[in-house]
């Protein structure tokens, strides 16, 4: 279980089991997307009606004592506050929905609503390291063609092609003004860290692997 001094507001749990008295919440539910590698965000207030399995990646919310929350299992989960405007936003970050912006329309959807970089702290979770996120040539063309910086986010070892996912994202919020960033380098794939990993359960031909849980809520 880890915890972040930084983020006084609130706690990053990702791992492989999740107790929910450690937000000391009262709340018997946590809101969860079908996630779906997307751009799509929710945002939830107190007009809005919660049920849970809407399609989409990221949710933002206003609304004290509401769990929300993301599943990962490699891709990296974002945990977004604004102390000043007391919203928050947990975001499901692969490369598919970085690529596609999922984190700026986030921030700026969180920025209309009256928050501020300048009052966010964002802690990008647990996921796939370097060393282990091997890619094919296409992978690489399709952050090329959007960007050519991007190329800095690859490193080639032994002939074979790796992605930063973490430095991507890290650099994404960087861009967006957004001072207060924490990087928990902890890689999921390596198995001592006690993480689920899709990548490593693939690769042994297993049947199926477990889901990283991260959760925020306003006291």
């Amino acid at each position: 279980m880890i915890k972040s001094k930084k983020l006084s507001k609130f706690k990053d749990v990702t791992h492989s089991f999740f107790n929910k008295s450690y937000l000391k919440s009262k709340s018997k539910k946590i809101f969860f997307l079908k996630q779906i590698h997307s751009n799509k965000f929710y945002f939830i207030d107190k007009n809005s009606k919660t049920r849970n399995q809407v399609h989409g990646d990221a949710l933002i919310t206003n609304k004290k004592n509401l769990l929300i929350g993301v599943l990962t299992a490699d891709c990296a989960p974002i945990l977004i506050h604004d102390h000043n405007i007391k919203m928050i936003a947990a975001i499901h970050a692969g490369w598919k929905g970085a690529l596609k912006d999922v984190i700026k329309k986030v921030v700026q959807f969180m920025i209309k609503k009256g928050c501020s970089p300048e009052s966010m702290t964002a802690a990008v979770g647990p996921c796939i390291a370097l060393k282990n996120y091997e890619v094919k040539q296409d992978f690489i063309k399709r952050f090329i063609k959007k960007d050519k910086k991007n190329k800095i986010f690859f490193k080639k070892i032994k002939k074979k092609n790796y992605f930063g996912l973490n430095r991507y994202i890290f650099s994404q919020l960087k861009s967006l003004d957004i001072k207060s960033i924490e990087i928990i380098n902890k890689d999921t794939f390596d198995e001592k860290n006690n993480f689920f990993s899709a990548r490593r359960s693939i690769g042994r031909k297993e049947n199926d692997y477990g889901r990283n849980i991260s959760v925020i809520m306003i006291n």
